[in-house]
Parts: structure tokens; sequence; C-alpha cells
């Protein structure tokens, strides 16, 4: 291809290098300014998607804990317990050994003992076992002695026998400061597996600022910050931590809620945990959000560069040569391939990073009730994908008015996600308010919003009248929690039935409210009717026995029943939840 003559070339050069230098000047702006607003806006998401898999991460850990608290309380009022601790009776520990297996077995790898008054293990979970705790002095340890001054303590630590860290739930057996403690040991392997591994990283810090649970290997037992020396000497003394040396964390801040661990910038967001002094913290991958903003803003600017060029590559025209001007389309051409190209491979790496972040919050799962609930939020996520892949198609054929109506499509799929996952994280943060009004309708909705998915999947049919308008003095979040507890019974029941249905019935007088929740299920056997609501009483081979007794003690806290009535005609088991009308 032949360039212009040189005397062309003089005629326009300095012109076209003064145009050149500003066109370089106006595209390094649009450059940088399109750098900082991706920056700002992956900053801005990042901490979003690190709140989001923080609120998971802390509901599995605080509705694992929730389950365990329970059971030093119940256990301490035990009569086998009493037993063992008031008679030397080898008969009378050899008793309690054999129930405190049982609970353990249920429980998982958590261990369950009895300490004396003065700090010896009287029975425990893994009697049997080699490294059975059974004759063990655990005096020196604290949750035996604040459990002994003020009825109860929560203290994690490392095992001296067993060697594995846990959370210590002690209980005082008794009223005499002398009588016993309970211990339930808490191991966390569940909660840990059912962090990751992932992308993300996710660490639990006590008061002192020591790593507790993580889904990162080898951060366990490091610390977030310097520990005085007295510090470290008690906590030798006591055995909390072993030999571990306490190390520090490769982490360093890098701006507000940001930190790096190595070359990798995380975002970052903490959240307090339901023992004293614990924190949550999820350290979401930084780079992948960063680079599917940094994709719009390069598409954004490669549009910003060909409008500046255009006035540019007039002024070329009218002044140079049929020769410099097919140069300049040519490089022009060749410059649009570049960039294009380079948008192309932009957004491959920008879909492969955001089906990383997806598999990462698939993993954020409490349970029955959130994989229902992602089971829900993963149908507008889909169409969310389908609708913006078809919007990069759409810009490239230019149809402005089919791209439009996809986003606002999107905007609706969006609200849906968040009315579900605000629904989740407000029952997963039970919350223990003051009782005020609320409504039974409102109350129905959001439990069937959590359980909604379990109906449909299991061919359940729910019989519901229409709106009722009852309102009645409760707490809105553990009205929910009595609720999801009878479906979830019923539809267990309802497993191997033929055509399954359940139904939700509202009636009211002038003082209260009543709601029937009816099944047609296998129903319950005479004798599980007189021990129902009592710790431990369940039929379920993995279950606790202590649901029904929560959901009553509830009820009774808003001023109202639980009780289990004989069914009418065509249902097999009828629940009635009784509550003062406001």
């Amino acid at each position: 291809m032949p360039w212009p003559r040189f005397a062309d070339m003089h005629r326009i050069k300095a012109p076209l290098v003064l145009s050149g230098i500003l066109y370089v000047v106006a595209l390094a702006l649009v450059i940088w300014a399109g750098d900082v607003w991706a920056d700002a806006q992956a900053r801005g998401q990042g901490r979003r998607t690190a709140q989001i898999a923080a609120d998971a991460r802390a509901s599995l850990l605080i509705s694992e804990l929730q389950k365990y608290r329970l059971l030093p309380i119940v256990l301490a009022e035990q009569p086998e317990v009493a037993d063992a601790l008031a008679d030397h009776d080898d008969g009378a520990r050899d008793r309690l050994n054999r129930k405190l297996e049982t609970i353990a077995s249920q429980l998982g790898h958590s261990i369950v003992y009895v300490l004396d008054g003065h700090g010896r293990t009287i029975a425990a979970s893994n009697w049997r076992f080699p490294a059975s705790f059974v004759g063990q002095d655990y005096s020196f340890r604290p949750y035996f002695r604040r459990a002994l001054a003020l009825g109860s303590d929560e203290f994690f630590g490392l095992g001296t026998v067993s060697r594995q860290p846990g959370l210590f739930l002690s209980r005082r057996a008794g009223a005499s400061r002398r009588s016993g403690v309970v211990v339930v040991k808490f191991v966390f392997d569940t909660v840990e597996r059912g962090w990751g591994p992932s992308p993300d990283i996710v660490y639990v810090t006590g008061p002192d600022g020591i790593v507790l649970l993580t889904n990162k290997p080898g951060w366990r037992f490091g610390t977030t910050r310097a520990l005085p020396l007295g510090q470290t000497v008690e906590m030798r003394q006591v055995r909390q931590y072993g030999e571990a040396p306490l190390a520090a964390l490769p982490l360093r801040a890098v701006g507000m809620d940001m930190v790096a661990v190595g070359s990798a910038r995380y975002a970052t967001a903490s959240l307090p945990v339901p023992v004293a002094g614990w924190t949550l913290t999820a350290l979401e991958p930084f780079a992948p959000i960063r680079a599917a903003y940094l994709a719009t803003a390069r598409l954004v600017m490669l549009g910003a560069a060909l409008v500046l060029l255009l006035p540019f590559g007039f002024w070329l025209r009218a002044r140079s040569r049929a020769e410099l001007a097919i140069t300049v389309r040519g490089m022009l051409e060749a410059e649009v391939a570049a960039r294009t190209a380079e948008l192309e491979a932009t957004q491959t790496r920008f879909r492969e990073s955001r089906e990383a972040l997806a598999h990462a919050n698939r993993l954020g799962s409490i349970g029955q009730i959130t994989a229902a609930v992602a089971h829900e939020i993963n149908q507008p996520v889909a169409a969310i994908r389908t609708l913006s892949d078809n919007g990069a198609a759409l810009l490239d054929i230019g149809d402005p008015a089919t791209t439009r109506a996809n986003l606002v499509t999107i905007s609706g799929l969006t609200q849906r996600i968040g009315t579900i996952t605000a629904e989740l994280r407000a029952y997963a943060r039970r919350g223990t308010g003051p009782s005020r009004t609320v409504s039974l309708d409102e109350a129905l909705d959001g439990t069937l919003l959590l359980v909604g998915h379990m109906l449909r999947h299991a061919g359940i049919v729910l019989e519901r009248k229409p709106p009722t308008g009852i309102t009645v003095l409760a707490d809105p979040v553990r009205l929910e929690q009595i609720f999801v507890n009878l479906i979830h019974n019923a539809i267990e029941a309802l497993s191997d039935i033929p055509a399954p249905r359940i139904r939700l019935s509202l009636d009211a007088t002038i003082q209260e409210a009543r709601v029937t929740i009816d099944d047609n299920g296998t129903g319950i056997c005479a004798a599980m009717r007189e021990t129902l609501f009592a710790p431990f009483a369940t039929s379920k081979p993995a279950g606790l026995g202590l649901g029904l007794g929560i959901a009553r003690d509830i009820a009774r806290e808003f001023g109202g029943t639980l009780e289990v009535v004989a069914p009418s005609a065509g249902w097999s088991t009828s629940f009635v939840l009784t509550l003062r009308r406001t």
C-alpha cells in the first residue's frame, strides 16, 4: 500500500502531530476514568458479595451452635446426672455413661461428659475408648471453675486428651456450687466442611484475635494482632491452644474493607457471632469482580475512542490525499480488530470468573431450608445470566431497544432475589426481641417462602384459606420458627404417603387466634403422644427430639399454647397453635 508523498506529509505534519497528541491525551484520560470507575464499582460489589458470604457462613455456624447450646441446660436437669453425682454407685455412673454415649452418637463428632465438684470426670460419652475422659482431672480448665461459680460458661480450647479443638459448653448441675458440671464439647468439623474449600476465605476470631475456625489450611490458631506476653503465658497454663506457635497471619490492609494475602487482594466483611467476643470474617477474591467491571469499562472506552477519533479522521480526509486516507483507514481497522479481540478475551474471563463466584455462593448452604431457598434463587439468576449474555450480542448488532427491555427484566429479577435473601437472613438471625403486633398471614407467607420448594419437591398439596387479616402478639421471627418446625415435621411424615396433603386453617375469637396444621401422614402413635414435647423424645433415627419442645416454649412466651389434638376426618395429625389477639 503506497504512502503519501513527502510534500503532502510536510504540509500536514504539524497539525497531524498536534491532533495526535490531543487524541492520545484524551484517550488516556478516558482510560484512566474507566479504570477508576471499574475499581470503585468493584470495591462496592466486593463489599456486598463478602457481606452475603459472611451472612451465609455465619448462619450455618449459628444454626449448629444453637442446637448444641440446649444440651447442657437439658442434661443438667436429668435425674441420671443427679444420681451419678450424688451416689458413688458404679451402676448409676454406668447408666449415665450409656445415656451420654447415645446422645453423642446423634450429635456426630462431639463429646458429652460430667465432672464432679472437684473437676474429675465421672461419666463420658467416649467411656468405651482408650482415650476416654473418665477419670481425667479438668479442675484447671476455666470452663469448670466458671461454671461452678457462675452457673454456666463457654470456652474454646484444644482438647488435652483428644488434641482436637472445640467449644466447651458447661453447665452447673444442681444448686450447690460443688455439685458438679455437665460439659458438651462442640467440634466444628461439620461447619468447616460446609464452608469450603472455595475461592473465598472464611475465619472466626476470638476476643484476643486468634483464629479459631477457618476453611483456609494452616490459618487455625494464627493471630490477627500481637498478643501481650502475660496473656500468652496464661494460655499456656490452661493449655487453651496446646503448643501452637500463635504466629501472625499474612494479612495486610490495602484500603477500606480490603486486605491483601500475598499478591492477591480480597474484599472483606465481618460480623459478630453470638459467642462472647467472636467475630466472623469473609474474604472475597477481588480480581474476578474487578475484571467483570473492567470489561464493561473497556467496552465504553472503545466507543469513546472511536468517537474521539472521528473528528481526527475527518480532518485527515480533508487534508490528505487518497493514499493517506486509505492508510489511516487500515490503521483504524487494525486498532478496532485488536480492541475487539481484547474485549472478547476479557468477556471470556468475565464469564469464567462469574461462574467461579456462582459456585462459591452455592457453597453457602445452611441446611435443608437454605438449600430450598437456593433452588428458588437459581431460576432468576439463570434468567439474568441469559439476558446479560444476550445483551452483549444485541449491542454488537445495534439493537438498544431489546437491550433496554432485557435490563428492565433483570431489575425485576434482582428484586425477587432480594426478597428471598432478606427473608432467609431474617430467619437465620433468630431474633429474641419483644413481642409486638404481627400479621398471621404475613408470618405464614414468610414461612412458605422458606419451605415452599420443599413442599413442591415432595409433591405435597397445600390447602390454605384466603387471607384473614388476623393479628396476634408475637415476635415475627420466632413465630416463623414455630411454623417452619411444624410444617417441616409434616413434610417428613408425608414422605411415603400417596396424595400427600397439608392444611393450614386460621380462626379467631375476640381474645385469641388459632392456627391449625393438619396432615394426612403416618400419624403419631399413642406411646409418643405422652412424651411428644419432652426433651430427647423422637421417632426419627437422627433427631434430637428438641424441636417441638422449643416450639411450645416459644408459644408460651407469647402467652399462647401449642398442642397436638385429635385430627378431624380425613387427616392423621393435627397441631393447634393458640395466640393472643391484638
